[in-house]
């Protein structure tokens, strides 16, 4: 997952995921725009797993995530992305710097399916284990990217046990994921959430917030 090699950086000029548009608009008599990207909703899935008694995560590298690393710690090496060819980027940092700790999650791309039935085939492609809407209880749904895409993710809960894992996760290669699933203990959940120093989405922090505030209380202490 983290041998990363070769890494250039070129326009996107079309893309099934984004569209960049430009919003021009008056507010309160003044004459403003604002760039954003159109994008898909999304769905992500907290799942905790009652026979470890541990939170199911996933862990991937994510491109954004390790340009825009290399961008901080190199400044420039996103410039002149306009030229005709890709732009390599110093090769400098470990596949590491773009990985990321992450609820499962999916775009919400497939017409026909419900937001619960995208996030049942999300656990099972990523995770490897069966659900069914109704195992799902919805946690919230917000806005997500405010400045850039406005789009909206809802949140779903599920519990688990290792019954109900009847594959290995991991992703679809087809789509070249790849992604290990990681099982947190509940023990050390918290300081997890509090370690400013491992990479994680803000997904997690408000999962593992909302399952100590919501869940634990009622689970039986061992």
């Amino acid at each position: 997952m983290e041998r990363i090699e070769g890494a250039a950086v070129g326009r996107c000029t079309a893309s099934p995921y984004l569209q960049p548009f430009t919003l021009h608009y008056r507010q309160n008599g003044a004459q403003k725009s604002w760039d954003f990207v159109k994008t898909h909703d999304s769905v992500t899935i907290l799942l905790f797993n009652s026979s470890r008694r541990s939170l199911v995560l996933v862990k991937q590298f994510r491109p954004a995530v390790y340009a825009g690393e290399v961008e901080r710690r190199f400044p420039g090496s996103l410039a002149a992305v306009d030229q005709d060819g890709p732009r390599a980027l110093p090769e400098a940092l470990p596949g590491s710097a773009g990985v990321t700790f992450e609820l499962c999650a999916g775009l919400v791309d497939q017409p026909g399916l419900s937001l619960e039935e995208t996030a049942c085939k999300e656990a099972w492609e990523e995770c490897g284990y069966r659900l069914a809407p109704a195992d799902l209880r919805r946690v919230a749904t917000y806005k997500s990217g405010v400045g850039l895409t406005g789009s909206s993710q809802t949140m779903f809960y599920a519990e688990v046990t290792d019954a109900q894992r009847g594959g290995p996760g991991g992703g679809l290669a087809e789509e070249g994921e790849l992604i290990e699933v990681v099982h947190l203990p509940l023990a050390g959940a918290q300081a997890f959430s509090d370690n400013p120093d491992i990479p994680k989405t803000l997904g997690v922090i408000f999962g593992i917030s909302w399952f100590f505030s919501c869940v634990a209380p009622g689970l039986d202490p061992q």
